[in-house]
């Protein structure tokens, strides 16, 4: 018959692979925002570039370097929403990153704390048998 630890071993095993898929879509999730963040700090210096040197142009020049600024504005706008989502979803994949830790954790403990009674068991037993033993050596010929 197997003893307990060995038989919640499975569900220790299943939880130690579901807390690392959780950790691998953390860290995936976090590489994306980072990405998309930097690419917001790009469009912002990018503006920033291209508002600053303005000097000599037509009106019309002027009027479509407007026209492109706002389209950049736009741009940035838009990876802000992307990024304030890729938060979202960092945030998520963490909730549950943590989650399924906090489970693998408890099943560790509930299987360690098992094996420690297994193993108190066991030394009992054995100290049982020698115990046995040792009597069964005092006692004089001839006696039951």
């Amino acid at each position: 018959m197997s003893s307990r630890s060995e038989r919640l071993q499975p569900a220790v095993d299943q939880a130690q692979r579901h807390q690392k898929d959780a950790l691998q879509r953390l860290a995936e999730q976090q590489q994306k925002l980072a990405q998309a963040e930097q690419q917001m700090a790009d469009l912002k210096r990018y503006r920033q570039d291209y508002s600053v040197s303005a000097g000599g142009l037509t009106v019309s020049a002027l009027l479509n370097r407007q026209q492109f600024v706002e389209r950049i504005d736009q741009a940035i706008a838009q990876q802000a929403r992307t990024v304030e989502r890729l938060q979202r979803q960092v945030d998520g994949a963490r909730e549950r990153w943590l989650q399924a830790h906090a489970r693998e954790n408890a099943l560790d403990s509930v299987v360690e704390r098992f094996r420690t009674q297994e193993r108190q068991r066991e030394d009992r037993r054995e100290q049982s048998e020698v115990d046995e033993r040792m009597q069964h050596r005092r006692r004089p010929a001839g006696t039951p």
